[in-house]
């Protein structure tokens, strides 16, 4: 991934308000980011719990998507549909995304199960490991698992605009 400013960041979102976007927190670290090895910028926001970002890039430009997920929730082993590496101990929660246009303004949402710490493409890359789970199939050549999480971000980011 390309490196990105924060004013493309706040342009890009899909699925929440311009007045959103500007006062979401974007990153402070942006300059140091390892963009090499990201797919996709992905972050947490500190002072709102339960609410994550994701900035895709696409051909035409960044898609970004404002999402909300339940803290505290259940501490057992789950798999990232976007990476396919299993957490234990709560490392994988359910990221819901409102839709985009009207079915959003009507209240619909789609989700997936992600990682929490938002870091699929370092796993992926084998630069991080989770704390005490794996790869689900270690065997995946690198390369291979960098085009699933390609491809997985381009069906739910589909999901969202529909």
């Amino acid at each position: 991934m390309e490196p990105v400013t924060e004013r493309e960041i706040r342009a890009s979102f899909v699925n929440c308000s311009k007045g959103d976007a500007k006062r979401l927190t974007v990153p402070a670290d942006l300059e140091t980011r390892p963009w090499d090895d990201l797919d996709f910028l992905g972050w947490t926001d500190p002072g709102l719990p339960g609410r994550a970002y994701l900035v895709v890039p696409e051909e035409d430009g960044l898609a970004g998507i404002a999402l909300r997920y339940e803290t505290g929730g259940p501490r057992r082993s789950q798999m990232c549909t976007l990476c396919s590496t299993t957490h234990s101990n709560g490392g994988v929660v359910l990221m819901t995304a409102r839709k985009a246009g009207e079915a959003g303004r009507r209240g619909n949402t789609t989700g997936t199960y992600m990682c929490d710490d938002l870091c699929c493409s370092l796993y992926a890359r084998g630069k991080k490991t989770p704390a005490l789970g794996r790869a689900y199939r270690d065997d995946f050549d690198p390369e291979d698992r960098i085009r699933q999480i390609r491809q997985n971000l381009t069906g739910f980011l589909g999901r969202v605009r529909t």
